[in-house]
Order: C-alpha cells, then structure tokens, then sequence
C-alpha cells in the first residue's frame, strides 16, 4: 500500500542510506526524481514524501525505485 511504501521510505531517509528516490509509470517513464542530499532526515525529508505520498495515492501501478549510497 501506499502507507507500506512511505513507511519504508522514512525508515530508509532515517538510516541516511538513500541517495535518490524516482517514480516511474507502468511505461517505465519517470514521473517524479528526488535527489537527496547527505544527512537529509525529518523535517527536510517531509516535503518529498509528502509528495511521494501524493503520487502513490493517484496510481497503483507505479514503481518506485530507490538509489542507495554506497
């Protein structure tokens, strides 16, 4: 579900493991990228899920991809 996918997203930002988040439709075209900068935790991360939450509540058959550092 949508609350799964935030849920794990938050839990990533918290860890500082998340590079990029990007959101692709079922034609593999992206929909949104979120660049995240280094340390980037609470407050900060609270724009981009609430967007990634936005999107997640419009359509089902979205993927969402999630770049981690290395």
């Amino acid at each position: 579900t949508g609350e799964d996918i935030i849920n794990k997203i938050k839990e990533l930002i918290h860890q500082g493991v998340v590079r990029k988040i990007t959101i692709r439709n079922k034609s593999e075209e992206v929909v949104a990228e979120f660049p995240l900068a280094f340390g980037v935790v609470g407050l900060l991360a609270a724009p981009v899920l609430a967007a990634i939450s936005a999107i997640a509540a419009l359509a089902s058959e979205y993927t969402v991809e999630i770049e981690r550092k290395s």
